[in-house]
């Protein structure tokens, strides 16, 4: 094979190579999915405040949700006439706005921009409850709260087992008791509404009418 046969062949192989590879790659030494050209203090150790891919997931999902509860309590405020279901509103609105501010500053931190506002399926959701009142909307409400409580609750737990950035991770750490607290406040909330029990930990409350709760989704909690 003369020379510039052999360089051809070689370039060829090369090209290859490169078209098959994915077009994000994990940056040396980091399986978590880091994206190729992420700045490195070391080798598969990221510069302060580089996102992985389980990050991002997170941030999105966890954004999303939580401008959905605050905007789901601002609703049952307005539509509900039961005082409970409205002190739970009005603790949602409080606690996630909080949380809110709190994700969006590690995000500006990150460079990495958050969603403007709650996905599709939540939005769906509360045009929904939008068209109810009374039982209906209570009802239909503190059901919605307790299967979203549970998913932010399993968000929170991949973010930490599955993070990169150590600020989201402590962050995921910290808010997942007030979650749990969140989710128990719910499940304790539907048992009132419907005169079924109360589950005895707040594991037990992702199950509910003899089914489990869908887990996370891949996306956005």
């Amino acid at each position: 094979m003369s020379r510039i046969l052999k360089v051809a062949f070689v370039s060829a192989l090369a090209a290859g190579g490169a078209l098959a590879q994915p077009a994000s790659q994990p940056a040396p030494g980091n399986p978590a999915t880091t994206p190729a050209g992420t700045p490195l203090t070391a080798p598969g150790s990221p510069a302060p405040d580089q996102l992985n891919g389980s990050d991002r997931l997170f941030s999105d999902a966890l954004a999303a949700g939580g401008m959905a509860e605050v905007e789901g309590g601002k609703l049952a405020s307005r539509l509900t006439g039961n005082a409970t279901v409205r002190q739970f509103g009005e603790r949602m609105i409080r606690d996630h706005s909080k949380a809110n501010k709190q994700l969006t500053d590690l995000a500006t931190a990150a460079r990495v921009p958050l969603p403007g506002g709650p996905d599709t399926e939540h939005r769906t959701v509360q045009q929904q409850l939008e068209q109810l009142h009374g039982d209906a909307f209570d009802m239909a409400y503190a059901r919605g709260q307790v299967q979203d409580h549970a998913r932010t609750v399993q968000l929170l737990e991949y973010e930490i087992g599955s993070g990169q950035n150590p600020r989201l991770k402590a962050f995921a750490s910290e808010t997942l008791p007030a979650v749990l607290e969140h989710l128990a406040m719910a499940q304790r909330l539907y048992a009132e509404l419907t005169g079924a029990g109360v589950p005895a930990t707040a594991e037990d409350a992702r199950v509910q009418d003899g089914k489990t709760l869908p887990a996370a989704p891949g996306k956005n909690p």
